[in-house]
């Protein structure tokens, strides 16, 4: 399953990268906004894990647009952001988020949070080749 990281601290989408390739999933790093609405159309990610705090478009503008791209494929969003107060957790899961998670994060709680989302992929019938719970 291919999963679209979206983070501008290098160090930081390195890790996710890391422990989720240990999972057999495949990653794609984008650094800005702008590059993964372009990535977007390319990989059609099953899941994307989102900052908020992005050079170029922030991380809510790019969920925005995901989200009203006719005709492409309706991947889960993981927003995972410094931002955690209550009302950044809302407006994220309100702009489209199917969950939140605040940095400093633990990165085998995040790799839970990627096989949940997912296992609704498998539950509802989707593509899911090669993917164990």
């Amino acid at each position: 399953m291919d999963i679209l990281i979206v983070e501008d601290e290098a160090e930081i989408a390195q890790l996710i990268q890391l422990y989720l390739e240990k999972e057999s999933f495949t990653c794609h790093i984008c650094r800005d906004g702008i590059t993964a609405l372009e990535q977007f159309k390319v990989v059609q990610p099953d899941l994307i894990i989102l900052d908020l705090m992005l050079p170029g478009l922030d991380g809510l503008e790019v969920c925005a647009r995901i989200r009203q791209q006719p005709g492409s494929k309706d991947p889960y969003i993981l927003m995972l952001t410094a931002r955690g107060e209550e009302i950044d957790r809302i407006i994220g899961l309100s702009t489209g988020a199917d969950d939140y998670m605040v940095k400093p994060f633990s990165p085998r709680e995040l790799v839970a949070r990627v096989r949940a989302l997912l296992r609704r992929t498998l539950r509802q019938g989707g593509q899911a080749q090669g993917y164990q719970t």
